[in-house]
């Protein structure tokens, strides 16, 4: 089955959300929405959230899931506040545990955080599947970006959220704690095996030099034809070697800092104090 696919663009995180609606109902789900914050002041805005929840009102679209490729280092998540406005089961991969203990320790969050991922009402494992209406979606494991990466194959579509950019700006960075390159090359193959025609959209684009327009959507047989990083064949030694020698020269996500500790709770804030006031902390010299 070809599931229909709406894009919501967020340029100030270059993210792309996705509404995902079987074409033979009205279920649908949504992929890595987007909270829009301020860093400078602090300060929360919802109008991306309510750009998907208006357009899934207006097409009269149940929610089903509302599905995290990984804890995303460059936004916050909307899920939460999506899903009291509209429903849906809040979703990620079960290696959330081990993101929640890696930066449990960096924010030294105490033992009140809890690290088995029951802030979330799904946690998938490799090879699960699951249903939005008529349409069956299967799980990927594919880290490396993350140690908690997946890939959502529902039908003819593979949602593979940082792992592969658009064939000419071509792969994710590694250097995350928990990432690594030469996992990202394996998990990539994986995203290759799967047929040619099968599209592919992305979790991000920056327009690679030469390109005028933002754009989200490839195939397998376009990534493996022409992926700067790993198309035609490209080897691991080789792809190892370019990524982990270009990770050295990227400077950390503008938002890494909130978006982690948020996003590692299901897009909940941290717990309020006791005057209701929530807050966010800076490890220093821990990124």
């Amino acid at each position: 089955m070809e599931p229909q696919v709406k894009a919501f663009f967020d340029d100030a995180t270059n993210t792309i959300s996705y509404v995902v609606r079987d074409p033979a109902g009205s279920a649908c789900a949504i992929i890595d929405s987007v909270l829009d914050f301020d860093y400078a002041s602090g300060r929360t805005d919802t109008r991306s959230a309510d750009e998907i929840i208006e357009y899934v009102q207006s097409e009269g679209l149940e929610v089903q899931w509302l599905l995290e490729s990984h804890v995303h280092a460059d936004h916050l998540s909307a899920a939460p506040y999506i899903q009291e406005r509209v429903g849906g089961k809040i979703g990620i991969g079960d290696r959330i545990r081990i993101v929640q203990d890696t930066f449990g320790k960096v924010f030294n969050e105490g033992t009140e955080f809890q690290r088995d991922g029951s802030q979330f009402d799904k946690l998938f494992q490799e090879g699960d599947s699951f249903h939005i209406g008529q349409l069956r979606g299967d799980v990927l494991h594919t880290p490396g970006h993350t140690p908690a990466c997946l890939t959502y194959v529902i039908g003819d579509a593979a949602f593979v959220g940082d792992t592969l950019f658009m064939p000419d700006f071509g792969t994710a960075r590694c250097d995350f704690p928990g990432g690594s390159s030469e996992t990202l090359y394996n998990s990539i193959q994986k995203i290759l095996a799967l047929p040619d025609e099968t599209r592919i959209f992305v979790g991000h684009d920056y327009k690679a030099p030469g390109r005028d327009d933002y754009a989200w959507e490839t195939t397998v047989g376009e990534q493996k034809a022409r992926n700067i990083h790993v198309g035609n064949g490209r080897d691991k030694d080789g792809f190892v070697k370019m990524r982990d020698e270009r990770d050295a020269t990227l400077a950390m996500p503008k938002l890494i800092i909130p978006s982690l500790q948020v996003n590692m709770r299901a897009g909940q804030m941290p717990p309020a104090d006791d005057q209701g006031d929530v807050f966010l902390k800076v490890p220093v010299n821990k990124l």
